[in-house]
């Protein structure tokens, strides 16, 4: 094992030390590990199929038999709960996996190499954050059509641009270090400086900012669904969940609050954990 792997791993150990006295971050680590746990499980674990109807429990509220109460045709949802935890957890965690990667190759361009091409990249990244973010996000899904992978598409776009500038900033700081001058003496080709030496020393602040950017993109997600450009009927997305069940907020309130529940629990989990990682990748609170 080599001196600089070992130097990660100590660091890795040290973060994870301090982020274990924050009680509210570690809490959040726990429900969102057992929300991923439960989507795996939801086969297993549901009631009933997300599908499966009964007609003699049509628009009942929660029961020993359904839980949660049923929809207006007679769907058990927990069970679409469960289900439809696979389709918001993957969105968010996905969309967010991709517009890390391509802000990360982009910013990393931007801050590297600089001059004209910074200057390209930055007015590029201009025209898209000049434009509101939801409005960007309708655009484009409803250009692309409604479905999974071109959801995925759609949040994704969003925000390439703050993951860029974030990490452009923390490149030109770091650009002129000694570790970038002595990679630069010994020959050691751009693409290779850039993703195994400047990436991995400015990575931090994306951890947090990806963190809870995917609540961010869970919450407009199903703003897409609520409005039919996102996941469609019948998949059991929590945003199609909340549009179907709106016009019975009056008579069966249930089928609004188990869905904006679950979406309610995610967006904290995910925002105490962002919290907790900020807490603990901040060197200033280092003891």
């Amino acid at each position: 094992m080599t001196t600089g792997t070992v130097k990660k791993q100590n660091k890795v150990l040290e973060v994870l030390k301090r982020m274990s006295r924050n009680k509210l971050a570690m809490a959040g680590l726990v429900i969102f590990t057992a929300e991923i746990l439960l989507a795996v499980l939801a086969p297993v674990i549901a009631p009933y199929g997300f599908a499966e109807m009964d007609y003699t429990a049509m628009q009942t509220g929660p029961s020993a038999a359904h839980w949660f109460g049923t929809d207006e045709m007679g769907r058990d949802i927990l069970s679409r709960l469960l289900y439809g935890s696979r389709y918001s957890l993957s969105v968010g965690l996905i969309a967010i996996l991709l517009n890390t990667a391509l802000g990360m190759v982009i910013g990393a361009a931007a801050g590297f190499f600089g001059g004209w091409v910074d200057n390209l990249i930055m007015r590029f990244l201009d025209v898209i954050q000049s434009l509101p973010a939801m409005l960007l996000t309708i655009v484009i899904s409803a250009v692309l059509g409604p479905g999974y992978f071109n959801t995925i598409l759609a949040l994704s776009i969003n925000g390439i641009p703050g993951k860029a500038r974030m990490l452009r900033a923390q490149i030109l700081k770091e650009r002129n270090a000694e570790y970038i001058e002595a990679s630069e003496s010994i020959n050691c080709s751009r693409f290779r400086t850039i993703f195994r030496h400047l990436i991995p020393n400015c990575f931090s602040p994306l951890i947090v900012q990806s963190t809870m950017g995917v609540a961010t993109i869970i919450t407009t997600m199903a703003g897409l669904s609520f409005i039919g450009l996102g996941v469609q009927p019948p998949t059991p997305e929590w945003g199609a969940m909340l549009s179907g069940s709106r016009q019975f907020i009056r008579n069966s309130p249930y089928m609004v609050i188990f869905p904006g529940l679950a979406i309610a629990v995610t967006v904290l989990a995910l925002n105490l954990l962002g919290d907790g990682l900020r807490d603990a990748l901040d060197p200033k609170l280092k003891r």
